[in-house]
C-alpha cells in the first residue's frame, strides 16, 4: 500500500503466522474484505488461535513461521516462499493445515449443493 505494508495479493487476503499467532492486514490497509478471509477469523476462535488484524511489512512474512492466502477461488492456499526467500520450514505449517482442514469441513456442512436433485 501506500505506508509500505503487506495491503493483499492480487486478488487474495494474506496471513502470516508467528508464534502460534495468525496475524493478516486490517481492511483499512487495503485487504480485501472477503468472506473467506472473515471465516478465517471464525476458524481461528473455533480452534483457539488468536486472528489479529495488523499492519504487515515484506520482513513480516521472510520471518513468518508459516504464511498462507485466501480468496473466493483460491479457498487457503499454503505459501512457501517469497520474493526467492524460504518462509518457516519451507512446507506448509501445523496451524495452516488446521485451517485448511476446518474450513474444508464447513464447506462440507454449510456450503450450497452444486448439483440439485431432479
Amino acid at each position: 500500500n501506500d505506508a509500505g505494508n503487506i495491503a493483499e495479493c492480487t486478488a487474495d487476503n494474506v496471513f502470516v503466522v508467528r508464534h502460534g499467532q495468525i496475524f493478516t492486514p486490517p481492511i483499512s490497509a487495503g485487504a480485501l474484505p472477503g468472506i473467506t478471509r472473515s471465516v478465517v477469523f471464525e476458524i481461528g476462535a473455533q480452534l483457539g488461535i488468536k486472528v489479529l488484524e495488523t499492519n504487515l511489512t515484506r520482513h513480516d512474512i521472510f520471518v513468518a513461521d508459516e504464511c498462507f492466502l485466501t480468496g473466493t477461488a483460491a479457498e487457503i492456499i499454503p505459501v512457501v516462499k517469497a520474493d526467492g526467500r524460504i518462509i518457516g520450514s519451507g512446507k506448509p505449517g501445523s496451524i495452516t493445515a488446521r485451517i485448511i482442514a476446518r474450513f474444508r469441513e464447513m464447506t462440507r456442512e454449510s456450503g450450497v449443493p452444486i448439483f440439485a436433485e431432479r
